[in-house]
Order: C-alpha cells, then sequence, then structure tokens
C-alpha cells in the first residue's frame, strides 16, 4: 500500500551445527587416517620424524660438553679481564633494572587507560612471565648446568631479581616520570656503558664473544632507527636535493652486500680518515652496520608511511597543525605501528648478521666456537657439532623472544585489524 509501512525482508540466519569436541584419538582418525593416502603419508612422515628426533636426543645425550663448560666464559665475554667480570655483570643488573621500571610504568598506564575507557586489564602473573620468556628462562639453565660453582647462579637470580624490584618500582613512578618511561631504557645502555668501559674498563674496540653480539645488535638498532627515519622522511621531502641524496643513498647501500660494507669499513675507512681519528674494528664494524640497516629501516618506514591515508593528513591540517606536528603526532604514530613486523624481523635478521664480522677478524660468539675447537684440549675431535649447537640456541632465542613480543605487541596494538 502506498504511503503505508513497508515490510523490510531480512534474511533467514542459518543455525550453525552444534560444534563437537573430538577426543584425541577421534583427531587423530580424522585428520591423519582418514584415507589409505593420508595414512600412509602419515605413517611416513612420523616415521622420518621419529628417526630424526632419535637420532638428536641421542646426539646430546651422548655429547661430550666438556669444552663448553671449559669454555662459558669465552662464549659469553671473550676475552674480558676475569679480575673484571663484576662489570658485566653489573651492567647486566642496571640493564634489568632499566627493563624492569620499563615494564612497570607501561603497566600503570595500560591500567589507568583501561579505567578511563572503560575496558578491562589484567596485570601479568609470574606464570604469564614464565610463558612469556621461557626460551630465555631454558637458555639461562642451560648455561648454569654448565657451570662448576653456584656464584653463576646467585648472579643470575640476582639479575632476575634486579627486574623484579625495578618492575615493582616503577609501578611507583609518579604520573609525570612515567611519560618518559622509553627513555629510561637508553639511560640504562648509557649506565651499563660506563660500567664496562669507564673507570678503567674495557673499551668496546676490544669486546668479544656474545658481549660483542650483543654489543652490535644494540647499538646498530639505536644508530640505524633514527638514521633510517630521516631517510625515510627525506625520500618523501618536496626539496629535490633531500630527495636526491637520500634516494642515492638508499638505493646505493640496498645494493651492496653487508659483508662488503665490513670489508670497505675495516680495510679502507683508515685510508679516508688521518691516524689519530681512525676508530677501532669494532666502531669500523658498527659504522658499516648502522649504514646498511639504516638503508633498509628507511625503506620499512617509507612502506608505513604510504599506508597512512591522506583523509588523516587532511584532518589534521583542518585542525591548524603545522607539517611538522601533522608528520609527529598523526603519520608517524600510525605508519609505525603498521611497521612492526617488517621491523622486527629486519632486527632479528640484524642480530644472526653480527656473525659476519668473524669474516672480518672480530672475536664474536662464532668465532669464540672455532678457537674452542683449535685448543690443544680438544684439537681434531669433531666437537664443532657441539659448540655450533650452543651457539645456534643461543641465536634461537634471541630470535624468538624477539619475535614473541613483536606479536604480543602486535595483538596488543591491533596490527592488521580495522
Amino acid at each position: 500500500m502506498i504511503g503505508g509501512p513497508t515490510a523490510v525482508a531480512t534474511p533467514e540466519t542459518s543455525e550453525r551445527p552444534p560444534e563437537t569436541k573430538l577426543t584425541p584419538g577421534e583427531w587423530v582418525r580424522k585428520n591423519l587416517f582418514s584415507t589409505p593416502l593420508n595414512s600412509l603419508v602419515s605413517i611416513l612422515f612420523g616415521a622420518g620424524l621419529l628417526y630424526l628426533l632419535v637420532g638428536v636426543v641421542g646426539f646430546f645425550i651422548t655429547a661430550d660438553y666438556q669444552i663448553i663448560r671449559v669454555n662459558l666464559a669465552n662464549f659469553v665475554v671473550g676475552r674480558f679481564p676475569r679480575d673484571q667480570l663484576w662489570r658485566p655483570v653489573f651492567a647486566t643488573g642496571i640493564l634489568s633494572v632499566a627493563v624492569g621500571l620499563t615494564a612497570g610504568g607501561l603497566t600503570i598506564r595500560a591500567e589507568a587507560l583501561a579505567r578511563e575507557t572503560g575496558s578491562t586489564f589484567r596485570r601479568s602473573t609470574p606464570g604469564d612471565w614464565m610463558r612469556r620468556f621461557w626460551p630465555l628462562l631454558l637458555m639461562i639453565a642451560v648455561m648454569l648446568a654448565f657451570t662448576t660453582t653456584v656464584t653463576p647462579t646467585l648472579v643470575s637470580l640476582g639479575v632476575i631479581g634486579s627486574g623484579v624490584v625495578g618492575n615493582y618500582l616503577g609501578r611507583l613512578l609518579p604520573a609525570g616520570a612515567r611519560r618518559w618511561g622509553w627513555s629510561i631504557p637508553l639511560l640504562g645502555l648509557a649506565v651499563a656503558y660506563l660500567a664496562l668501559s669507564g673507570f678503567g674498563g674495557l673499551d668496546w674496540n676490544q669486546w668479544s664473544g656474545l658481549h660483542l653480539n650483543l654489543f652490535l645488535t644494540v647499538a646498530g638498532i639505536v644508530f640505524a632507527f633514527p638514521l633510517g627515519l630521516a631517510l625515510a622522511l627525506g625520500r618523501r621531502s618536496t626539496l629535490p636535493t633531500v630527495r636526491a641524496i637520500s634516494v642515492t643513498y638508499i638505493e646505493f647501500i640496498r645494493g651492496v652486500p653487508l659483508i662488503t660494507l665490513l670489508f670497505m669499513a675495516i680495510f679502507a675507512l683508515g685510508f679516508l680518515l688521518p691516524e689519530e681519528l681512525r676508530p677501532g674494528n669494532v666502531t669500523r664494524a658498527l659504522i658499516a652496520i648502522t649504514m646498511f640497516e639504516a638503508a633498509y629501516i628507511a625503506e620499512i618506514v617509507r612502506g608505513g608511511l604510504q599506508g597512512v591515508p591522506s583523509g588523516q593528513v587532511e584532518a589534521a591540517q583542518a585542525v591548524g597543525l603545522t607539517p611538522w606536528k601533522t608528520m609527529r603526532l598523526v603519520v608517524l604514530p600510525q605508519a609505525l605501528r603498521h611497521t612492526i613486523p617488517a621491523m622486527v624481523g629486519q632486527f632479528i635478521s640484524l642480530f644472526k648478521d653480527t656473525t659476519l664480522v668473524t669474516i672480518v677478524g672480530l672475536t664474536d660468539l662464532l668465532r669464540v666456537s672455532n678457537q674452542a675447537n683449535a685448543q690443544p684440549d680438544f684439537l681434531g675431535q669433531g666437537l664443532h657439532f657441539v659448540t655450533l649447537a650452543f651457539v645456534g640456541l643461543i641465536f634461537w632465542v634471541g630470535s624468538y623472544t624477539m619475535s614473541r613480543e613483536a606479536r604480543r605487541i602486535e595483538r596488543r596494538l591491533g596490527v592488521g585489524e580495522r
């Protein structure tokens, strides 16, 4: 009837079939042995997996770990003077406190934001922390299993305890201090560096072992990220000179292998500087790593910048924000949020690529493995599998922990969700 009420047809909602929870036996029959072909593939794959598992477990049970036990300090701190080992211990404790303070401050901020928005918030329990960092705890347990005294165990417990105390203190920080929470790790890094090299300590050009790999990774990230960010902004600049310089740098560096830059830094950089300004070999390697990583970070950030809708910029301009404030307050937060997966992948790649410095003569974790096998007590015994497995475990733990934490940050920020 014209002018009368009209009935709107709504599609019928289809009822979902009731969900049935399969028992383990039913799941196996349904997914692994549903057809003769699936059964054959499952049996062959299971037999191969069992054979590999038995071989790997048998190797680790029967292996001689004396080479790890004797050289454990060399693997961790390299040639660091044994009478100054308190310095790495103190520096690690400082970093643990700094991370704890940051985590505690961020927890309180998240809790306050949840109260303001009316959403639920649950603090992490000790069980949650253990599930998050079980690979790191596993590596610590493996290392402590190779020690012969109680001192390393007490040191490890002290470092973990300092992080717990720092977390508790971070929750007590005033609101004004919590706004600068991300600067606490940088301050912790500065204090840790002073503890290691200041006041008669060891200059970073003499660091080695895992200590060197971690230093090159962290310093590479700290120095390369702002440079890469500047290059990404320069590539999108309206100034032709700035854009040309940024594009030339990025395309040239990305087209050169990292090992080539390392060789150039070690052997050619000295010819470009006067003798009194020539840096040490570790510094030269750090310069090459920073240049290389900055080019890749620039492209990752540029991809994030391109993913920000133009309407966001127009809205910021409509409310009167300057171009700098628009970039700092509107564009960059959204762009960097979307670059987390690629950025963390690049940082993981950097952590593993630090082993390339062994080719240019630096004593990193991989070179310590080779030096241990060249010792008279272990020469010619074929223990490379043992030391390389130990080195591989350390790099797997570091890479996997970074990956897990990145996924956690993505879930909390809703990366990939609308």
